[in-house]
């Protein structure tokens, strides 16, 4: 059972909860419960997190990865599905195969492979070096992308039937694994790495039902419960940081009063 004292913030009503702990070592959340898992881990660039050393070995930030996602696995249905937004490659500290790489690791633990979201935030400024300009000696190239890793624990297809909230646009939009929409303001939320809302949306239309369980194992500004309280989701977010659960707690009470008017019209 989970003690009080981890629960930071719950509204039974709409059937969400800010945890704070460390999700790997985390007993708060059944096993084999979840239907979606959607998440952005620390990217291990050296952002400046309250609580979390950003710039650790890359091998050490891959047995990180590792622990994380078999914890997450454990917690997944047979038919849950995993959205995991991450970067292509980085060059920080080194150029590494970072979409590569955490893909081998996820598919080693269990996770299974569905298909590749190619999330286009339109913001070119984010290229950092171009190596030796204008010249063939030892150029970088850096695309301005981030990923978004669908997966899924053991069959694609659901096993129960429920109701989609996904309208026929949507549907045919969404399914092109080209997403073009912008990022997130860091000074707007106050979190030096939040997601936009339009991100966790998109995925909670189209790989969930309502009132289906939805997980974010990295809640940070708490970006994703916004989108389940919204959607009509249960949203359990969990983050070990007390700061960064109160930027998700500040996020969430309007959105709950919001709703809350809505159906009082």
């Amino acid at each position: 059972m989970l003690k009080d004292k981890k629960i930071y913030f719950e509204d039974k009503r709409n059937n969400v909860k800010v945890i704070k702990d460390d999700f790997i070592t985390t007993n708060g959340i059944e096993k084999s419960a979840v239907d979606l898992i959607i998440t952005s881990p620390p990217y291990n660039v050296d952002i400046k997190y309250n609580s979390h050393k950003d710039d650790i070995s890359y091998s050490d930030y891959l047995r990180f990865t590792k622990r994380w996602l078999a914890k997450a696995f454990s917690l997944a249905k047979d038919d849950g599905r995993l959205c995991l937004n991450i970067p292509l490659d980085k060059n920080k500290g080194g150029q590494q195969s970072v979409y590569s790489d955490i893909l081998h690791i996820a598919k080693e633990i269990g996770w299974k492979y569905h298909s590749t979201i190619i999330w286009n935030e339109g913001n070119i400024s984010r290229r950092t070096a171009w190596g030796s300009f204008k010249s063939a000696s030892a150029p970088y190239v850096i695309a301005p992308v981030e990923i978004i890793i669908i997966l899924h624990k053991n069959g694609w297809k659901k096993l129960s039937k429920g109701e989609s909230t996904i309208t026929k646009e949507e549907f045919i939009e969404w399914t092109n694994g080209l997403w073009t929409f912008s990022g997130e303001s860091k000074k707007r939320i106050g979190h030096p790495a939040p997601f936009p809302v339009e991100l966790p949306k998109r995925c909670i239309r189209l790989f969930s039902y309502k009132n289906d369980v939805v997980l974010d194992p990295f809640l940070g500004s708490g970006t994703t419960l916004v989108s389940c309280v919204q959607e009509g989701r249960k949203g359990i977010g969990v983050d070990v940081d007390k700061d960064y659960c109160g930027i998700a707690k500040k996020r969430l009470k309007p959105v709950i009063e919001e709703k809350k008017q809505t159906k009082l019209a």
